[in-house]
């Protein structure tokens, strides 16, 4: 397998087009820059999510924030608008069918420096760890961003390339988020995002409202690790309130480690999330093609089970004829 391909782009002024307008033409810039730099591996037989499967990436959780694992199709009811839908899968953690995707981004601009040696042995000790990801799509990003997809036989080739990174330059955050949901798109199964940044875009051409619009056409569960202990009581108030969206429009969870000691364990807590979550999929009965958001709320039937949350994502943007 190859070590990796990039895809890089620099940064220029902000884009002033409309919001629908230019996300996807952000995104679309991304794909064929990513088609250009080298052709995708071939894949096993994967369950794909065509545009008539609607797929969510589900967490549940107890009394205590305790994950709740070993629950079964029937006991899940999705609702689509306030209409009730038929499941057609359900599965769990990642499976043959169902293969997990990683994501990472890391954020190397300069007001990272204290924080990214840190963030980036411990970002390795992750994926040494998880054992099911199929590949890891890295993206480091400052005022330039860099798009690549590691095999596990190329991992040692992605840890050399995450060690020689030095912090420098400015933020293109949500360029960079951009340009991962562009890759991931010809993904299937699971996808799963770790973003380590201190939350300050200062670079980038996408806005904050269009990132919101790519995060809902998306598949992508997004885990933000913020680093926001360095910024002002504004600025972080502001950098948070962001990054718990990012997370929110997804179904992931935000972190904000403020020791060393705090990392490990938001690892473990991601990884047991990983193998307890659960992917449902079913094919909607609006027939419309009129491109509308489409909220989908998900619940669960275990009348053992006391506090029960879910967590998944807000909804999905209907296709277009």
């Amino acid at each position: 397998m190859p070590a990796g391909y990039d895809a890089r782009i620099m940064t220029g002024r902000r884009n002033t087009r409309g919001a629908a307008v230019a996300a996807r033409g952000v995104a679309a810039t991304a794909v064929a820059l990513w088609l250009l730099a080298a052709p995708l591996p071939a894949r096993q037989q994967v369950f794909r999510a065509t545009t008539d499967v609607v797929t969510l990436p589900v967490t549940v959780t107890a009394k205590g924030d305790t994950l709740v694992p070993g629950l079964q199709r029937d006991q899940f009811e999705v609702l689509e608008d306030g209409r009730p839908q038929t499941l057609t899968y359900c599965a769990t953690g990642a499976t043959p069918e169902v293969p997990l995707h990683l994501g990472l981004l890391l954020d190397t601009s300069a007001s990272m420096q204290r924080d990214l040696p840190q963030a980036t042995s411990a970002a390795i000790r992750f994926i040494n760890t998880l054992d099911e990801a199929r590949d890891v799509t890295f993206v480091d990003f400052a005022t330039q961003v860099r798009v690549s997809r590691f095999s596990p036989g190329s991992y040692p080739h992605l840890f050399e390339r995450m060690r020689g990174n030095s912090a420098d330059g400015y933020t293109a955050l949500y360029d960079a988020l951009a340009m991962y949901l562009a890759a991931a798109e010809s993904q299937d199964g699971q996808k799963v995002l770790l973003l380590y940044t201190d939350g300050g875009d200062s670079r980038s051409e996408t806005t904050f409202s269009q990132l919101v619009e790519m995060l809902r056409l998306s598949q992508v569960m997004v885990y933000v690790i913020g680093y926001m202990e360095h910024q002002t009581g504004t600025e972080r108030a502001v950098q948070t309130m962001r990054m718990n969206d990012v997370a929110h429009q997804t179904g992931g969870a935000t972190f904000y480690p403020g020791r060393k000691e705090d990392l490990e364990k938001i690892y473990g807590r991601i990884l047991d999330e990983l193998k307890s979550r659960y992917t449902l999929g079913y094919v909607s009965t609006n027939p419309a093609k009129d491109g509308a958001f489409r909220k989908v709320q998900v619940r669960v039937r275990a009348p053992e089970v006391s506090g029960l949350k879910v967590r998944t994502r807000l909804g999905y943007f209907a296709p277009i004829r």
